[in-house]
């Protein structure tokens, strides 16, 4: 096999490789860190309420609840205030594509 062929066979796998990679979003990243305690892509299986399919406005307005005071929580509270608004609006945006 001469050295062009080699070079563009290997261009070609690593290609391949790169395009079965899933390519995960910010939102995605997100929202993986509420998955522990709201479920899976946010179908909860347990008595903490589950996010998916929530409007994202609804989950907006929970999480400034939860910075602000206005929502008391065990977790919740300190988990809102780590998180700026732009995060917690593509982490509603996210959980309200989500089917429940």
């Amino acid at each position: 096999m001469s050295r062009k062929l080699l070079l563009i066979s290997l261009f070609c796998a690593a290609g391949a490789a790169q395009a079965a990679t899933p390519v995960v979003t910010p939102s995605q990243s997100l929202a993986a860190t509420c998955f522990n305690c709201h479920g899976p892509q946010g179908v909860s299986t347990t008595a903490i309420p589950g996010l998916a399919g929530r409007t994202s406005a609804s989950i907006v307005e929970t999480m400034a609840e939860y910075k602000s005071g206005k929502r008391t929580g065990t977790i919740m509270p300190q988990i809102a205030k780590g998180y700026t608004d732009a995060q917690i609006q593509l982490i509603a945006d996210y959980f309200a594509q989500q089917k429940q």
